[in-house]
């Protein structure tokens, strides 16, 4: 052995050099371990009969999260599963998989994309791979085709990793859907797929179940936490909110956050934070006063306590007076 003709010093530094980097090893090994452990797993609870919902983080996406920041739900008939998005990343989607095979052993018939942003859809891949068709509004295929979503796409590769990788893919639907509303017939359940956008995205659809009083709102409606804007079509997010609170559901499955037993309540909060951006940035572009003045002296206090205020807010707001500049909405 070459370590053998080595000088007895040079023997004990190489050695010792050895010992070290194996003892790294096992260390990185071990925290490797650790961090895995301790990341949240995708469990799914029963809120109404064959009702369940896999909750997300009230968090920013990350490789330590796995992107796990929004939520999926499910709908068990006895004529197959219908899945309400499909989460962040292909692990966390097959993940999400198991705990339905836990649950029933009534195959995936469908899978409803409420939206195509990145937190929702990049484990539609993994549900495809096993037979389930894929339901989108045929306003995402815009969005789906565009540079846009290829960069966002190699972005969470490098942001994400190793959750999102070089195999992860964008996923176009099985069957885009038009018009404002799609009924499906599943066992005893009539399940209804409309088209509430654009508000979110151009794309949105809610998921409702008439016999159980259940919506599944998308990104439509943030419970809990700050929404993120981004470039909505606020004015019509706010419309679309109102038709939502007319529907009077009995319980709200949001896309970020906890389920709401109280959907009133906690929609109008939504539409309430909504109205407030355009109110107070409407008047700022108006009177075409700048941006970083208008922000600073507006009132925030009704949300700043909530989850995600200090990371999205400023932006929201930011947003909103580019729209309402551009716009000259009143």
């Amino acid at each position: 052995m070459a370590i053998r003709r080595l000088p007895a010093i040079q023997r004990l530094c190489a050695w010792a050099d050895w010992a070290i980097q194996f003892g790294w090893v096992l260390l990185v090994g071990l925290s490797l371990s650790v961090a895995a452990q301790a990341q949240k797993p995708v469990t799914a609870q029963e809120l109404a009969p064959g009702v369940w919902l896999a909750q997300g983080d009230a968090a920013l996406g990350s490789s330590a999260n796995r992107n796990f920041i929004s939520n999926a739900a499910f709908v068990v008939t006895d004529d197959g599963v219908l899945v309400v998005d499909a989460l962040g990343s292909p692990v966390l989607a097959r993940e999400l998989l198991a705990e339905i095979r836990r649950v029933t052993s009534q195959p995936v018939r469908y899978v409803v994309a409420t939206h195509y942003h990145a937190d929702h859809i990049y484990g539609l891949q993994v549900f495809q791979a096993a037979g389930a068709k894929i339901l989108a509004h045929r306003a995402a295929r815009e969005y789906l085709a565009s540079e846009t979503a290829q960069r966002r796409l190699e972005a969470s590769r490098q942001e994400l990793a190793p959750w999102v990788d070089r195999n992860t893919r964008l996923v176009n639907a099985d069957r885009w859907l038009a018009g404002d509303e799609t009924r499906l017939r599943m066992g005893s359940f009539d399940i209804l797929i409309r088209h509430v956008g654009p508000a979110h995205t151009p794309e949105d659809v809610m998921v409702y179940v008439p016999r159980l009083g259940v919506l599944f709102a998308g990104d439509l409606f943030f419970r809990g936490r700050i929404p993120f804007v981004g470039q909505a079509d606020s004015r019509s997010w706010i419309a679309s909110l109102e038709r939502v609170i007319e529907l009077g559901p009995r319980l709200v499955i949001p896309g970020h956050g906890p389920a709401s037993t109280d959907p009133i309540a906690d929609l109008t909060l939504t539409r309430d934070y909504l109205v407030h951006l355009r109110r107070t940035m409407g008047e700022a572009a108006r009177n075409m006063e700048p941006f970083d003045e208008a922000y600073a002296k507006a009132d925030w206090s009704r949300f700043e306590a909530l989850p995600l205020f200090r990371a999205a807010n400023r932006m929201n707001a930011y947003n909103t007076y580019l729209l309402m500049e551009r716009q000259g909405e009143r």
